[in-house]
């Protein structure tokens, strides 16, 4: 499908949603699940800064709409890697928050046992295989677990995401060769939020259509507007569409943005305050949504209560990591050989 006809899509002409209701429905989930991962984000960076959670801290707020409206397309045993900034693709895929809290600061009832942090922790329950902290290692990765989807025959498909600043490592386009030879059911995701660690894309990416550089391994490719989840949505409900059709991999560039630093550590003073201002002021994810669901009928006190939820569950998710104990010290001698 051409990006017009995607767009047509989205704006709702011939959008296979069943009704209004339906789709009504959908944008109140996304709206709920980028709230989840807004707020609990925000508890993260309070928690860092009262010396709480160790380490590195990347957070995902001004992302949110990205993993929302790509796991929105997802079925049963689809699976989902990604890189260091991984807090929102956890909750995207339904891990626990109190279980995500409990590993960011180093707690035994974390998914990581405490061992993990941050950048460290998966669930196999949720098909979610990391959180991986080595700049595009996980693009590798996530073309061999679309490998093993190809060999056993299933129709599972595999999101594979990175950064714009990973987007030119060499194992990527390896990665890229080795799905498109083989008709792999991966789809590479580029969640470009315009700068890497401190430098923008401009500057660091000879290629100015980032979801063309699958095009000489003849990957289909599509940029799309990260801000907006149903944009994302329908864009990866073709590519998932695609992929589990055998057509072999998919590039989709989501353009987003984020409005904090690369990590925590980062003061950010390689962009103005000024530009972080109009993107949350024009251009927020959360709020988008918000309008539009207001549009459709839904009122400020379901919104409010939505909020108020959604804070209350975040809250118990600081305290529960708060209260449990940390790892034993056996710990370090657990999940380093596994005998065959």
């Amino acid at each position: 499908m051409a990006q017009a006809a995607v767009e047509a899509k989205r704006r709702g002409k011939g959008r296979d949603n069943g009704s209004g209701e339906a789709a009504r429905a959908r944008l109140l989930r996304a709206y709920h699940d980028m709230l989840l991962i807004r707020r609990f984000e925000e508890k993260a960076g309070q928690l860092y800064g009262m010396g709480l959670i160790g380490g590195f801290c990347h957070l995902y707020i001004g992302q949110e709409a990205v993993v929302v409206g790509l796991q929105m397309a997802l079925g049963q045993g689809d699976q989902v890697i990604t890189s260091y900034r991984d807090h929102g693709h956890m909750l995207a895929t339904g891990m626990d928050p109190k279980g995500v809290m409990a590993e960011l600061t180093g707690r035994a009832t974390g998914y990581s046992h405490g061992k993990g942090g941050s950048m460290h922790m998966f669930s196999k329950e949720k098909n979610f295989f990391g959180g991986h902290g080595i700049v595009g290692a996980q693009v590798s990765l996530g073309a061999g677990l679309a490998f093993s989807n190809w060999y056993r025959g299933n129709d599972r498909v595999c999101l594979t995401y990175f950064g714009e600043g990973a987007s030119n490592q060499g194992q990527v386009f390896e990665s890229f060769n080795l799905a498109a030879l083989m008709k792999l059911p991966c789809v590479f995701v580029i969640e470009n939020n315009k700068y890497g660690m401190g430098t923008s894309v401009e500057r660091a990416s000879a290629s100015r259509d980032l979801s063309k550089n699958g095009a000489p391994w003849g990957i289909a490719g599509m940029q799309v507007d990260g801000m907006d989840v149903e944009a994302v949505h329908d864009a990866a409900e073709q590519a998932v569409a695609a992929c589990r059709a055998g057509k072999g991999p998919y590039l989709l560039e989501v353009k987003t943005y984020r409005y904090r630093g690369h990590s925590m550590s980062d003061p950010g003073k390689y962009r103005t305050r000024e530009e972080i201002q109009k993107m949350r002021s024009e251009r927020d994810c959360i709020e988008g949504a918000r309008h539009k669901l207001e549009g459709l009928g839904v009122d400020e006190a379901e919104l409010k209560a939505i909020d108020d939820a959604i804070k209350r569950q975040v809250q118990e998710a600081a305290d529960f990591a708060q209260s449990s104990p940390e790892p034993d010290p056996s710990e370090l001698w657990t999940d380093v050989l596994l005998e065959g």
